[in-house]
């Protein structure tokens, strides 16, 4: 995954509250097995109804509760595809938060006044290695958890981890642990 320094541009307004994952992503397009193709049906529903409008901007800001619902690694997918690099509302999902972070997406915290200021301003800048959220007029520092947040700016996903271990998996490997198999018992 790309490391996250800064994010720039243009802001991308859902107001909303409790936007879930099927509306981020409708089922009927999860049954894709790879991880692209998701973009052009972000939000389908309310963009074909005409609900609403989005212009793929580098930050998207929205209401409480963003990403609720079912656990889907695809309504990440499908709002980086889309152009987002980041999404800023009072709060988020806990999976989906899990989510954004180990796919290289970037999720803000910020207070519902000023996730409206930074939506008024029409453009904003997320700076990930000072934490801090700025828009014409504003800037608020957000919280994010250490090792997120070395894991984003490194651009380190699940498998970059555990290659950085490699040396002590093949030195373990090498040793009596290299030894060890899988135990199954009997019932």
């Amino acid at each position: 995954m790309e490391p996250i320094n800064i994010i720039e541009g243009p802001v991308s307004v859902l107001d909303r509250s409790d936007v879930d994952t099927d509306q981020i992503i409708p089922k009927q397009f999860l049954k894709r097995v790879e991880r692209t193709g998701y973009g052009e049906f972000l939000f389908y529903d309310w963009i074909r109804d005409g609900e609403i409008e989005l212009e793929p901007n580098p930050i998207l800001v929205s209401g409480r509760n963003f990403g609720s619902g079912s656990s889907r690694e695809h309504a990440v997918w499908a709002l980086a595809q889309f152009g987002f690099q980041a999404v800023v509302a009072p709060s988020f999902s806990d999976i989906f938060y899990s989510n954004c972070t180990k796919n290289g997406f970037l999720p803000v915290v910020a207070s519902k006044e000023d996730c409206e200021a930074l939506a008024a301003a029409g453009s904003g800048r997320i700076d990930l290695l000072e934490q801090k959220l700025s828009w014409d007029g504003g800037e608020v520092f957000f919280e994010i958890d250490p090792e997120i947040k070395r894991r984003l700016v490194g651009g380190l996903d699940d498998i970059a981890l555990t290659l950085g271990d490699e040396a002590d998996i093949e030195r373990f490997e090498a040793g009596p642990g290299g030894s060890y198999g899988p135990v199954t018992t009997a019932i």
